[in-house]
């Protein structure tokens, strides 16, 4: 009896599978149909009317707004493309008057051109038409008057983070659309579309794409992108910027907004920008991505990493003293303030807040060369920080390798050495989040479908400054923000915010030595200090007509602080942390 029940409940299992599998077939095939494959269907439908080539195909990216709305970052739109065929064409001039008629912008020497074209039965003449207007051709029934169906890809924010989209285009020799530039490039693995096959068999194509499925192989899978960036941020960056360089006719105008805690960028910008749905208009831009492929001698704002350095190894404390001179002589080599005057008998503090070079070449005699080397090693300097956008560039560090006391005292101040922006951001960090390295990125969430979608997180890395340090270098670099920049007049009664200002001279390019005339201004600043959500990064390259950073970048700096914290509802936390700022 025990045998019978047995094998009865078997049964049962064996038919309640079967009939699952047969459902999960069935499912799996109407979706197939409806949804993967239902845009080839249409354009089976679409070859009764129209003649239809191989049609572009890719992945979409989206923006993320801070309250997890997808907005569209890059789409594909659909139109039409206008062909002739000059072989069976009669009378090309009474073709093209016809067509031009219409409204369809159409240059007559070129359409006559290729109409003479007697052998050739294949010439473009229009594309991205659409469909009202491809219609009202189609219903002209010309004779050697063809209308293909075509996609292409299509930015709606038009300039918005055009130098993080990227665009695609042919590469050299390649005859398919792929990604040159940008998160189209970085990520063209996932965002490529492989034409599919209709006749191919169902069970065939679930079996060949088993072994990926199951071993969670997804570097080759489809999938569309979603960014970190927030795309308000992102315009509003764009908007400082752009005003920046309006103002100080400046070459390059840069700036990143990241989460120091995640590596999270929220927005990435540079001025000028361009539209990337007219990127071959561009005049004089740069289509690829100085904050992570240019190099820069970054200037004051290292002081506050030289400053948590020495902090770190406990050579100093904010209330260390030493004398200003207002210069000093290494290696043969002199070395003087911003404005070469000495400010005798000075505390640690006065250093931040005066952006004395002497004081942070005093930090760097007490720790020796090597430790102070080796800390900016830890930070990352001299590689790559690993963000998903192509040909990053690695800081140029050799003069750390010198036995020369003045480049480590140089260095101290952010001359000599030059940095990526994104890697300077990079090390900035350590000093907001605790100590520990980040990983910035811009991509949250590969989307496969249904369902399937891998998110992207990084761990925090290595620690590089102990807690008590990044406390410690915040407060002194909130006490600049209050008591020193610009008189302290910027101080915000409702939230704390460290930052420092830093002006470098610009390395000439064809021989030794600086400019006299050209500086490369540069901000950084996080906030609330206490409990950091954002740092901000800003640079400017050869401003004309100012000449230190605290009178350039401090305005932006600040406009973007009150829209961050405006627009993401941030809690003060003035009135908390009272006792941590020493007055």
């Amino acid at each position: 009896m025990l045998k019978i029940v047995t094998k009865f409940f078997t049964r049962i299992r064996v038919l309640s599978l079967f009939f699952l599998l047969v459902s999960l077939f069935l499912i799996s095939r109407l979706y197939m149909l409806q949804i993967v494959q239902g845009e080839n269907y249409e354009q089976e439908a679409d070859r009764q009317h129209f003649a239809v080539r191989d049609i572009f195909n890719r992945g979409n990216i989206f923006f993320e707004d801070k309250d997890g709305e997808r907005i569209s970052a890059c789409t594909l739109k659909s139109g039409f493309k206008l062909v002739i065929n000059p072989s069976i064409l009669k009378d090309p001039e009474a073709v093209y008057k016809e067509i031009s008629a219409l409204g369809l912008d159409i240059n007559k020497e070129t359409f006559l051109l290729r109409a003479s074209k007697k052998t050739d039965p294949y010439e473009e003449i229009a594309t991205k038409v659409d469909i009202e207007m491809a219609q009202r051709v189609k219903d002209l029934n010309l004779k050697g008057v063809i209308l293909e169906r075509e996609k292409w890809r299509f930015y709606p924010g038009g300039n918005l983070a055009s130098h993080i989209l990227g665009f695609v285009g042919y590469s050299e020799g390649e005859d398919t659309l792929e990604g040159i530039y940008g998160i189209e490039k970085y990520y063209d693995y996932a965002l490529q579309r492989k034409d599919k096959d209709l006749n191919k068999n169902f069970f065939a194509d679930i079996f060949s794409n088993l072994g990926g499925i199951i071993l969670g192989n997804k570097s080759n899978k489809e999938g569309d992108l979603v960014l970190t960036i927030e795309p308000s941020v992102q315009a509003n960056l764009e908007t400082e910027l752009q005003e920046i360089s309006e103002e100080l006719k400046t070459e390059l105008a840069g700036g990143i907004i990241i989460d120091p805690n995640t590596g999270e960028i929220y927005g990435m910008a540079l001025s000028p920008d361009f539209d990337l749905n007219n990127f071959r208009e561009a005049e004089g831009v740069f289509f690829g991505n100085p904050l992570v492929e240019n190099v820069y001698e970054m200037g004051s704002i290292i002081k506050a990493i030289t400053m948590a350095a020495g902090l770190d190894s406990g050579v100093v404390t904010a209330e260390t003293t030493y004398n200003d001179k207002g210069s000093l002589t290494l290696d043969g080599s002199k070395i003087s303030n911003y404005d070469g005057r000495a400010r005798g008998v000075v505390e640690m503090q006065e250093v931040l807040n005066q952006s004395l070079n002497t004081g942070v070449a005093f930090v760097v005699s007490q720790m020796g060369n090597d430790n102070f080397a080796d800390y900016l090693r830890k930070l990352g300097f001299g590689e790559e920080t690993g963000i998903d956008l192509p040909n990053e560039m690695y800081g140029l560090i050799s003069n750390l390798n010198s036995p020369r006391d003045i480049e480590y005292a140089t260095a101290s101040f952010g001359q000599g050495i030059a940095l990526t922006p994104i890697e300077t951001t990079k090390a900035l960090s350590a000093l907001a989040n605790g100590g520990f390295l980040i990983t910035p990125h811009l991509v949250k969430e590969i989307d496969y479908g249904m369902g399937d979608s891998d998110k992207v997180f990084y761990e925090k890395k290595d620690k590089v400054f102990k807690e008590e340090t990044s406390q410690e270098i915040t407060r002194m670099l909130t006490a600049v923000v209050d008591n020193a920049l610009l008189g302290g007049t910027v101080k915000s009664e409702n939230y704390t915010i460290a930052a420092k200002t830093g002006t470098a001279q610009i390395a000439k390019k064809t021989e030794k030595g600086y400019h006299d005339d050209k500086y490369l201004h540069s901000f950084f600043g996080y906030f609330p200090a206490t409990n950091p959500e954002f740092l901000v990064f800003l640079y400017v390259l050869d401003p004309k007509g100012v000449e230190y950073a605290s009178h350039t970048l401090t305005e932006p700096f600040m406009d973007i602080f009150k829209f961050l914290v405006n627009y993401y509802e941030v809690k003060p936390d003035r009135e908390e942390v009272k006792k941590f700022i020493k007055s």
